[in-house]
């Protein structure tokens, strides 16, 4: 039977759109105020901020996340390429606008390891391609850091052309334009995806391609970090390959180590490892996280500033960081040209990374966020911060599951992070003049244990899923041995092609039926099954489309062990030769055998099956040359007097069907070919004989 489908109301998709352009267009005080709130939610939520119940949690977890975010934000001044200061900047900036426009209560917004080294890649890039000496002990800048009075920071000027004006550029206030630039860039290019409502270009990010990215880039960070452990001078790599062309300066240079940069990276590495292992032993014991690295940083400050280590030993120095705000600067419009293609998969990353975690702490929590304003949070957590000297920003993993374990409510916590900052900013900068380069190196080697230890987990991963395990192997390696820009598209491209793939070669199988039941299963994959006399069933578990149109005829001749085509030439065959014997009245052919030994060698295979049926439960979907592929089958195997009967077809591959003409023009012969279980369709064979 054909069960009856319901009758679509036809929409006039012009006025629809109509209506919603005048729906969007429209403004009326009500509409400007749910928009304001929209754009705004710390207006919805704070209004209803339960003081009691959520403060105390919120400043635990805003001191703890502040006293980390010192540290690293100085430490990843080094992955960027920029002076310390900047990433207080950008720490200070993106807290305070995310707690203004996000949505998620617990996600930590601020530097990222990832995105601070995709940005210094941009940056050590262009400033070769100024002429600039990357060289990291160059002579520090003395004047404010903006475009005009830093020109001493470098013995290389840059002659910068803005709006008409040649301006003086040194080494340091280039690198924070071209960061910026790069940045400001990247936010806009959010806050259109989010304009067009563009995110589901993240379901192109799949976990093993972010985890497999995240643990190339890891590998380039660490590289990046072995000249400041032990203390060598080697230019800093830049383009593809920088792995390999770094490891290859460090060996060379290996022999020029600074013992005492040595030693200090041993003991800060071993006492950072050791705290944070004792940490995860022990952390439903402990109210908060121990602040490690602000007592490595404090207590490998006063010992350098103390020993002389600069002076007596040559040890590589943070140098001064100035107090107080650089006066705002609008991003360059020059430099914005040379970073366009650079931002794009900055904001992409930094916008998976913030929504895939803001979509975590919501499961976690029970709540729920709006991915298309965090894409407008994390945007303008960009956007605006490039004014102030800031750099890129992303929500990062280990901060956010810090925050969450400290007690954190809402996003009251990132306040208060914020003026832990702003307390460094303005007071307490000036005393990391002597914090060495190999401390905040190792800093940054103990927090990528995260992402090292993905290694361990391949074993477990493959077990789970081969194919995920080697996409997960080839965005890595790529974002390892050649850049990590092309190691994210090598990764997404990749996953892609899998997917094409295992659509193009997907499982088929002949089914049999398990006893005494009306179900049907793989015939090679379960015992007892029986099947059914004289009929096959065929199943395909894909769609059927142009580009494995191909894979499911030999597929189905294989299995069924009869390709119509070849049996009705044979048959043909057979047929011209027994009348061309008949008319010469011939009894012997030309080989010397008689018509019955020659009838014999022509005569058709005989067919065990008159009936086949393909199962459709796992097609979702049928293209022009599905349907034809269909119809071609249904009319080979019609000239054989074996009949197609479809099953479990869903609607769009009945209106494919339908379209294509394959049950005829009035539909008359549907309730014959068509079938809603495989049962009935058996049934009905049964009953045809």
């Amino acid at each position: 039977f054909l069960m009856e489908r319901k009758t679509r109301v036809k929409i006039n998709r012009k006025e629809v759109v109509l209506a919603k352009l005048r729906k969007s267009c429209s403004c009326t005080p009500k509409k400007l105020k749910n928009f304001v709130m929209d754009f705004l939610p710390v207006l919805q939520w704070l209004p209803k901020y339960q003081c009691k119940e959520y403060i105390w949690g919120d400043i635990m977890s805003g001191l703890v996340i502040g006293i980390i975010l010192v540290p690293q934000a100085i430490a990843y001044s080094l992955l960027a390429g920029l002076k310390p200061i900047y990433s207080l900047y950008t720490s200070f900036f993106a807290n305070i606008i995310y707690f203004l426009m996000g949505t998620s209560r617990h996600v930590s917004v601020g530097i990222f390891s990832l995105i601070s080294l995709m940005v210094g890649q941009v940056v050590d890039r262009e400033l070769l391609l100024a002429g600039f000496d990357l060289n990291d002990d160059a002579p520090p800048a003395l004047g404010d850091g903006s475009l005009q009075n830093d020109s001493q920071s470098n013995t290389t000027a840059f002659n910068l052309t803005i709006a008409g004006m040649n301006a003086e550029c040194g080494k340091e206030c280039y690198a924070i334009g071209i960061a910026t630039a790069l940045t400001f860039v990247a936010g806009v290019y959010q806050v259109l995806m989010g304009i067009f409502r563009l995110g589901f270009v993240s379901m192109y990010l799949s976990e093993s391609v972010l985890d497999g990215f995240a643990t190339g880039a890891s590998l380039t960070i660490l590289t990046a970090q072995v000249k400041y452990l032990i203390g060598i001078k080697i230019p800093r790599s830049q383009g593809h390959g920088m792995l390999v062309i770094t490891w290859i300066n460090i060996l060379r240079n290996i022999s020029q180590a600074n013992l005492c940069d040595v030693i200090t990276s041993a003991i800060c590495i071993v006492v950072l490892v050791t705290a944070k292992e004792l940490g995860d032993r022990y952390k439903h014991k402990l109210k908060f996280p121990l602040p490690t690295e602000l007592v490595v940083i404090v207590v490998a400050t006063l010992v350098s500033h103390y020993g002389k280590l600069n002076e007596v030993y040559a040890s590589s120095v943070s140098g001064a960081i100035p107090t107080g705000f650089i006066p705002p600067k609008v991003p360059h419009f020059n430099l914005m040209l040379r970073v366009a293609v650079d931002a794009l998969p900055l904001a992409i990353v930094s916008f998976v990374f913030t929504v895939s975690l803001s979509e975590m702490c919501a499961k976690k929590y029970a709540y729920t966020i709006r991915a298309n304003q965090e894409m407008f949070a994390v945007g303008f957590c960009n956007i605006i911060p490039s004014f102030f000297h800031s750099f890129a920003t992303s929500a990062a993993l280990a901060k956010t599951l810090v925050k969450t374990s400290t007690g954190c409510q809402t996003q009251v916590s990132g306040v208060i992070s914020a003026m832990v900052v702003l307390l460094v900013l303005l007071f307490l900068a000036p005393l990391f003049y002597s914090l060495q380069k190999c401390v905040l190196a190792c800093i940054i080697i103990v927090s990528l244990r995260g992402a090292l230890r993905k290694f361990r987990d391949v074993p477990a991963r493959y077990h789970v899923n081969k194919v995920d395990t080697l996409v997960w192997v080839v965005t890595m390696t790529a974002s390892a041995l050649i850049s990590t820009e092309i190691g994210l598209l090598v990764g997404i491209v990749f996953s892609m092609l899998c997917i094409i793939v295992r659509t193009q070669r997907p499982r088929t199988a002949l089914l049999g039926q398990i006893q005494d039941t009306s179900f049907y299963e793989d015939d090679l994959e379960y015992e007892n099954l029986s099947s059914v006399p004289k009929v096959k069933i065929f199943r395909f578990e894909a769609p059927l489309y142009y580009a494995n149109r191909n894979y499911f005829l030999k597929s189905l001749y294989r299995l069924t062990n009869l390709d119509p085509n070849l049996e009705a030439a044979r048959r043909k065959k057979y047929e011209k030769k027994e009348k061309q014997h008949l008319k010469k009245g011939d009894h012997t052919t030309a080989n010397g055998l008689g018509i019955r030994e020659t009838t014999l060698q022509l005569v058709p295979k005989q067919i065990d099956f008159q009936v086949l049926i393909v199962d459709c439960s796992s097609i979702s979907f049928l293209d022009t040359t599905g349907v034809n592929t269909l119809k071609e089958i249904l009319k080979d195997y019609k000239d054989l007097n074996i009949s197609v009967l479809l099953a479990c077809c869903n609607p769009s591959v009945i209106d494919s069907l339908k379209r294509g003409g394959y049950f005829g023009k009035d539909f008359g012969s549907m309730q014959e070919m068509l079938f809603y279980s495989i049962h009935n369709a058996v049934q009905f064979a049964k009953d045809q004989k």
